[in-house]
């Protein structure tokens, strides 16, 4: 990405940089961009308008920053080169300490969840918590935080934050149950999406317990096997081009199904931290929360 740093003129540069820069703030615009007249009657009047906020821009900066390290990033590149067609990009991320997440802000998630700054509950389960950095915003607001991952440089980063980790066939047999379970861009990655949010409902405290999730649109399932990307056993199929259009029909189609309704929807970048490349590389979010639907228990299994 040319930065105008070897224009000479300081003119020329600071009108290149302008431009730039006004460029970026009409494209970080359209990350947050929802025609409510295209989303379903039941979903329209749940969906919550998100903006750039000071937390987002300060990832932007400093993912900017670190695009900039050079010998650091050459590194990186050489790393993933060789350990690609072995390891997942995830343990290779892990192993590199690179690639951090930004799905929301603390001010994000508190007007979404429509708490306080200073709310509390007992316990958070983030699934596929990655290096944790998401869980940290959603952790403060509780006593116990629990987190699943599978790739062993990941689990080590959770460890280190002092998150209690539970294997991916063990945090639904724990013998208790969550105020809030997290399942961030975990849905279009896993084999049986359906069987996992009926699991995460049953493990919801009942009534008021709450499912954050997140799901890259348009929806494209893939799973990571060994490096290489293959098809999931179950393949949800999501009706409709535009995001608006995938969003009524997660709602109204997936979640029914799995006896879940909406509570609330946003659109949010899905930032990640760049490389020698590109300063960072973003996908279009839409970040739901969903409660237990009163005839959940009737649900197919």
């Amino acid at each position: 990405m040319w930065t105008g740093k070897h224009i000479r003129s300081p003119l020329v540069r600071s009108l290149f940089l302008s431009m730039v820069a006004e460029g970026e703030a009409a494209d970080q615009q359209e990350w947050y961009r929802c025609c409510p007249d295209l989303l379903g009657e039941s979903v329209r009047p749940l969906f919550v308008q998100s903006h750039l906020d000071s937390d987002t821009k300060a990832f932007l900066k400093r993912s900017q920053e670190k695009s900039g390290w050079l010998f650091t990033q050459l590194y990186h590149s050489l790393v993933s080169t060789v350990l690609s067609p072995m390891v997942s990009r995830t343990s290779i991320n892990g192993f590199l300490g690179r690639g951090s997440m930004f799905v929301f802000s603390p001010d994000q998630f508190q007007q979404l969840l429509r708490i306080d700054p200073d709310w509390k509950a007992e316990r958070l389960l983030d699934l596929g918590a990655g290096d944790g950095g998401v869980t940290e915003v959603m952790g403060v607001h509780f006593r116990q935080v629990y987190v699943t991952e599978v790739s062993p440089p990941m689990k080590w980063h959770l460890q280190r934050r002092n998150y209690t980790l539970l294997a991916i066939d063990e945090w639904q047999h724990t013998g208790f149950q969550y105020d809030v379970i997290s399942s961030l861009n975990l849905l279009d990655r896993c084999d049986d999406p359906l069987h996992l949010l009926r699991e995460i409902r049953s493990s919801l405290v009942p009534k008021t317990g709450r499912l954050v999730l997140a799901a890259v649109l348009p929806f494209q399932p893939y799973i990571e096997v060994g490096g290489k990307w293959e098809r999931p056993k179950e393949h949800l199929k999501i009706a409709g081009k535009m995001w608006e259009e995938q969003v009524t029909n997660l709602c109204n189609e997936v979640f029914k199904r799995a006896g879940f309704e909406l509570e609330a929807v946003t659109r949010l970048p899905y930032l990640c931290e760049g490389d020698m490349y590109n300063d960072y590389y973003v996908l279009d979010d839409a970040v739901f929360v969903l409660k237990a639907s009163e005839d959940a228990s009737d649900s197919p299994r």
